[in-house]
């Protein structure tokens, strides 16, 4: 079992900052990749940013040149900077991270941590 501690959300103004964290414990070997999603009310779950045990990294298109997510793997945690913030990113945030134990893959969440910006 994993599990995931976020921290970092909070109220922003528009044009401001914010950055979050996502810790790791627990059976944290085979780790495949980290990655954040949003929720906003009444809208779907959608992929935030991510990134692999090697590095590499996708981005929504709506945080291209504004999100950049990176990894302490030896802490087993996430980041994800958040810059030029606007009100449509304001949603719940969820850390999400996908193990391989072979043969089965292991998907867990974080428990969310709501990111307000206002206009």
């Amino acid at each position: 079992q994993v599990q995931l501690v976020e921290s970092g959300g909070g109220l922003v103004q528009a044009g401001g900052s914010l950055r979050l964290s996502c810790a790791a414990s627990g059976s944290t070997f085979g780790i495949n990749a980290m990655g954040w999603y949003r929720q906003a009310p009444g809208k779907q779950r959608e992929l935030v940013a991510a990134i692999t045990s090697g590095g590499s990294t996708n981005y929504a298109d709506s945080v291209k040149g504004r999100f950049t997510i990176s990894r302490d793997n030896a802490k087993n945690t996430a980041y994800l900077q958040m810059n030029s913030l606007k009100p449509e990113d304001t949603a719940v945030y969820y850390c999400n991270l996908i193990a391989t134990v072979v043969p089965i893959k292991y998907q867990y969440w974080g428990q969310g941590t709501q990111v307000t910006v206002s206009s």
